[in-house]
Parts: C-alpha cells; sequence; structure tokens
C-alpha cells in the first residue's frame, strides 16, 4: 500500500502542481492564446464558407448538365446547336450566355449578331474556343472519358499549384518563409487581401530583421495559391466529359461551364456563368449557414477585387482587404475570398481579462480538486486492495466448500461400491448424505456461476406471472429434509389463497434456498428457522417473505456489506461456517431485477430476520 501510494504521488500528484504552477505562468499570455483560438474557430468557418461557395458552383455544373442533356434528348444535337444559346437562358437562367463549339474549334452557338452578350462573349472567347490561342485559365475537368470502362472513371485535375486544401495566409507563409521568394514558380498571383493573422502570426516568428520581416509578411500574405495553366481549349477539355474553367479577360472573371454528351461527342456545349446570378446564390447561401454571432463577427465572400458580393451583415463597412482570417475559394472562382471581419475588435483584451481571472480561480479550483481526487483515489485504492483481499478469501472458501462435499462424496460411493456396508439403514444413510452433498455442491456452483453472469450483464430472467405461495411450498419441500437431518426446528406460515407476482420461478426459488441456506449455517447451536409470506398493502401492494433465526446475527456495522459480494461477517475458514460470501448478493441482485429488495433486521430476542420483498402483480 506505501509503495502504490509513493507511485501516485510521484505519477499524479506531483506533476499536477508542476503543471498548475505552468498554468499560473501562463496566464499572462492569454490575450494571445484568446486570438490564436478565435483566429482558429474563424478559420474554421472561412473554410467552411469557402467550401460553401464550391458547393455552389458545383451544383450550378450539376444542374447546367442536367438541363443540357435534357434539351438533347429533346432535340437533335445539330439542330440544338444552332439555338442553344436562347434556349438555354431560358431552361437554365444562371447561363449569360450559351455557346456549343466543336473539337475542330468551330463556333456554332451563339451567333456574334444575337445579343449585346453574345457579342461580348464572343470577341473575349471565339479564339480561345477555336483553339487559334493559348490562354491563361483556371480549370477543374470531371467525370471518366466518354468511351473509358466504369473502372477507370475518376476526376481529372485541378488548377491548384498543387492538390492539397485552399490555402489560408499563415499555412502559406509558413511554407515560404524559409524559401526564397525568387524561387517561386513564375505563375504565382498577388491576393487582393492581406489577413491579419498573416501578419500577427509572422510578428511571433524569429527573424534577423524585423524590418524585412514585414516587407515579407506583405509579400507571403498576398501570394494565391490558385494558379493558372496555359492551354488551348482542345487539349483542356482532352477526353473528359464535363468540367469548369475560368479566365480573366480585360481584368474580369469569366466562368464557363462545359459538357459533351456521348450521343454528340464532337460538340462541346457550355454556357458562361451570370455573375450577379452567382452573386444572388452566394448571398443565399450566407443566410442559410448556422447563426454565427452577429455581434462578434461578419462573413463575406470577396471578389478578385477585394469588393463583397455577399455577406452576412448589410451595413458593415471596413477595409475589405484586411479581414481578420480569409480563404481563397479555388479554381472555380480564382482570387474570390471568403473573408470573416471583426465588429469589435477591442473586445477580445476585455475577453482575454475575464478569462485571465476565471483561469486563475480556476486552478485555485483544480489545485483544491487535486487534493480532494487525490485522497479519493487512495481511499479508493485501498477498496480495491481490500476486494482483492476478500477475492483471494473466495477462492479459499470456494475450495474448501468445493472439497468438503466432493471428499463426502466420494468416501461414502466408495464404501457402498466396495460393499463394505451390509446393514441397508446405513446404505440408506449414506445415500442421504451422498445426496445433501450433491445438492449442496450443486447450489454452490450454481451461485458462482449465476454471480458471474450478473457481473457480466449475461443473467436472462423468463418473467411471468407465478404463484410466490407454490413457489415457496416447493422450495421448502426440497429444502426441509436436509434441514430435519440436520437436526433443525422448522416452521413455514404460508396463506392460504394464491400471492401472485412477476418474476421468474428459478430464479425466485433460488434466492429461497440461498435465504434458507444462509440462516442453515448462522445458526449457532439453537437450531430453529422460522419462513413467514405474508401479503401487505401499504404504501402499494406487495408480498414480504421472511426467513428467521436464533443464530449468531449479524456484527454490529455490518448490516449492509452482508450484501457485498465476497463479504462474510464471520469470514475465516477456521471459524468453521461454510460459505463463499456470494448468497445474500445474488438475492439482492436477484430481487431487484424483479422490482423488489432483500432487507435484513435483527431479530427481537437474538438472531436474524431476513426480507424478500416483492411487488404484487394481476394474474390477468
Amino acid at each position: 500500500m506505501k509503495k502504490v501510494a509513493l507511485v501516485f504521488v510521484l505519477a499524479v500528484f506531483v506533476p499536477s502542481l508542476v503543471l498548475a504552477w505552468l498554468a499560473v505562468r501562463s496566464l499572462r499570455d492569454q490575450q494571445f492564446l484568446l486570438e490564436k483560438q478565435q483566429s482558429l474557430l474563424y478559420q474554421g468557418q472561412a473554410d467552411s464558407l469557402a467550401r460553401d461557395a464550391q458547393e455552389l458552383l458545383a451544383e450550378y455544373q450539376r444542374s447546367f448538365t442536367a438541363a443540357t442533356m435534357a434539351l438533347l434528348r429533346d432535340q437533335n444535337p445539330q439542330e440544338l446547336s444552332k439555338t442553344f444559346d436562347e434556349v438555354l437562358r431560358k431552361e437554365w437562367p444562371m447561363a449569360q450566355v450559351g455557346f456549343v463549339v466543336t473539337l475542330a474549334g468551330n463556333i456554332l452557338s451563339p451567333s456574334p449578331s444575337s445579343t449585346p452578350e453574345a457579342r461580348t462573349f464572343f470577341s473575349c472567347n471565339s479564339r480561345f474556343l477555336a483553339n487559334r490561342e493559348s490562354a491563361e485559365v483556371y480549370w477543374n475537368q470531371k467525370g471518366a472519358p466518354l468511351n473509358a470502362p466504369s473502372e477507370l472513371k475518376k476526376v481529372q485535375g485541378t488548377g491548384y499549384l498543387d492538390k492539397s486544401e485552399p490555402a489560408t495566409s499563415s499555412g502559406l507563409y509558413d511554407s515560404l518563409k524559409n524559401s526564397s521568394l525568387n524561387s517561386l514558380n513564375n505563375k504565382l498571383q498577388a491576393r487582393a487581401v492581406v489577413p491579419q493573422q498573416a501578419l500577427q502570426n509572422l510578428d511571433a516568428a524569429p527573424t534577423k530583421s524585423s524590418a524585412n520581416q514585414k516587407q515579407v509578411a506583405e509579400e507571403a500574405g498576398n501570394f494565391s495559391k490558385v494558379a493558372p495553366s496555359e492551354t488551348e481549349f482542345r487539349q483542356l477539355i482532352g477526353e473528359a466529359n464535363q468540367g469548369t474553367l475560368a479566365r480573366f479577360v480585360d481584368d474580369k472573371l469569366n466562368v464557363l461551364f462545359w459538357c459533351r454528351a456521348a450521343s454528340a461527342s464532337q460538340l462541346v456545349f457550355g454556357a458562361q456563368l451570370a455573375l450577379p446570378r452567382l452573386s444572388a446564390g452566394l448571398q443565399q447561401r450566407i443566410e442559410q449557414l448556422e447563426p454565427a454571432p452577429q455581434n462578434q463577427i461578419c462573413l463575406a465572400i470577396l471578389d478578385d477585387k477585394a469588393r463583397p458580393v455577399a455577406k452576412s451583415n448589410p451595413a458593415l463597412k471596413a477595409n475589405w482587404k484586411r479581414p481578420f482570417v480569409a480563404t481563397e475559394i479555388g479554381e472555380e472562382l480564382p482570387h474570390w475570398e471568403a473573408a470573416v471581419y471583426l465588429l469589435n475588435p477591442t473586445a477580445l483584451a476585455r475577453s482575454a481579462q475575464t478569462i485571465k481571472l476565471t483561469l486563475g480561480l480556476l486552478i485555485v479550483v483544480l489545485i483544491v480538486a487535486i487534493g480532494s481526487g487525490s485522497w479519493l483515489i487512495v481511499s479508493d485504492l485501498n477498496r480495491q486492495l481490500h476486494l482483492a483481499r476478500q477475492k483471494t478469501d473466495f477462492v479459499s472458501n470456494v475450495s474448501h466448500e468445493l472439497k468438503t462435499p466432493l471428499t463426502s462424496i466420494r468416501m461414502f460411493s466408495e464404501l457402498l461400491a466396495e460393499g463394505r456396508v451390509a446393514d441397508p439403514e446405513r446404505q440408506r444413510s449414506y445415500l442421504s448424505i451422498i445426496t445433501a452433498e450433491a445438492a449442496r455442491l450443486t447450489r454452490l456452483i450454481n451461485n458462482v456461476l449465476d454471480f458471474a453472469r450478473i457481473d457480466r450483464g449475461e443473467k436472462k430472467y423468463q418473467f411471468e406471472n407465478c404463484d410466490l405461495v407454490g413457489v415457496v411450498r416447493e422450495t421448502v419441500a426440497t429444502y426441509q429434509p436436509q434441514l430435519e437431518a440436520s437436526g433443525f426446528h422448522f416452521s413455514s406460515e404460508l396463506p392460504s389463497s394464491p400471492v401472485w407476482v412477476k418474476g421468474d420461478r428459478d430464479s425466485l426459488a433460488q434466492v429461497i434456498v440461498n435465504l434458507l441456506s444462509n440462516a442453515e449455517k448462522y445458526a449457532d447451536s439453537r437450531k430453529e428457522i422460522d419462513l413467514e409470506l405474508r401479503q401487505l398493502t401499504s404504501p402499494l401492494p406487495y408480498a414480504e417473505l421472511k426467513v428467521k433465526d436464533r443464530g449468531l446475527g449479524v456484527p454490529k456495522g455490518s448490516e449492509q456489506k452482508i450484501f457485498e459480494q465476497f463479504y462474510r461477517a464471520h469470514d475465516s475458514l477456521n471459524s468453521g461456517i461454510q460459505g463463499s460470501g456470494l448468497g445474500l448478493t445474488l438475492a439482492r441482485q436477484v430481487a431487484r431485477a424483479h422490482g423488489g429488495e432483500v432487507v435484513y433486521e435483527p431479530r427481537s430476542g437474538g438472531g436474524s430476520c431476513f426480507c424478500l420483498r416483492l411487488p404484487i402483480s394481476n394474474p390477468a
């Protein structure tokens, strides 16, 4: 015990006090920690908003493909290609312009003279779509080649610089701060925003020059992870059946969806997304998000010029190029950002002071709790050691209990088998002893097995309406001969009418046998056992079975302990009292499983009285 307590002090108590001391020292850094925590929290919200925007674009891509395929099912592809712009804008309102181009580079729709939007689209994209020039595009091909087997279907590629998650400013700086800016890919472009956390994280990082540090922060914070690819349209689509591409023409973003059908594999059907309608969809997405703490932050979607196209707080006016944290949406909307803005930046300092005070009090409480918990652990450890000793005694008692009846059974059976007993009266006596010892052995083994099943939660009961008077009468008829053979005076008082309870007959019979066996073992020299069954009505109808003896009784202070597993009030192999310390434990557990209870009451005049109480049931 002393060794265990010493190990506990060295392994738990002392390290806990050291940690408490370190926690006290860390209180001064609470504002920085709070800013980091809020940065991580709000960064998660920005990432989630960026994913929502990506999902919205994916939904538009799917709806465009579905609308195009529906039109192809209803019309001949060649005829549809001539009027696709006009038909698509009616069927799919998200389209600003619908276009059809052949793999050879012939633009079938729209007509350059049809609408102003078509003329603008034709002048900006005709050479690129006709494969007459390469252009820098941000692209994302989806779907398998048109004639590929199913096991080869996979997503083609993306226009990220690599295939990692969308970049945050602080994560990008971590990847850049130890490398030369001159070695960066020449296609890296500047971000329109510089999140505040990029500068704060850089302030905390040690560098050789603080002046150079700010300069690197501005540069690292402005680099975008979304990079363009220079290619022709035919090379871009390859063998894929659908995809999204974005490109800047005259410093304006064009987002194009395209798809191909197996029935018209030489035709590419596409649409230029209407950005005003996209902004309206993004605004709806922001409004559908779980309510953000409106008095703390504002969520916003920024375009490539850092202008808000959707925000959760319409009245907010801020320096949109300096969000608290921001995440790029991706190649579908290059250089668009999902950003978070603090509505009240000074609230962080006040929150830090409050948290500092709260943590200080909490540390004091935890130190007290550590002391109290240590005492409780030591107490529980002592209890577990005591239980371990009880289990050891239980093994010794069970071994002794098994050995005694086995010895008697073996001895008398050998005498009878060898024919050394000729007297019929003695033969019957020996057979009675063998029967009694076998029954005793069976009860012991059943108790051990039932306890193991109950302890593992595997004990099953067959509940039914049964007459408790009949169960008691049958059990007593089986056990009474053993009591009378041992010289006991046994009396029972049972009602003349049935007493109905809902229970398992075998389990209730085992409880009665355990109570009678307990009375038999602790009867001492006054061998007297009385059994009484009554039906009571207050406070609720219940049946009460009392087993009373004139034995040793229960020592003071052990009235509840006798129901604990392995506990014996007179526990000693030298006491001559048989038992394993499980009989009363099983009796109480079975009674509680039936909605009842087993309790102990001292008997006036000496001895013990154990009461089994069960609720009355309706026999119907």
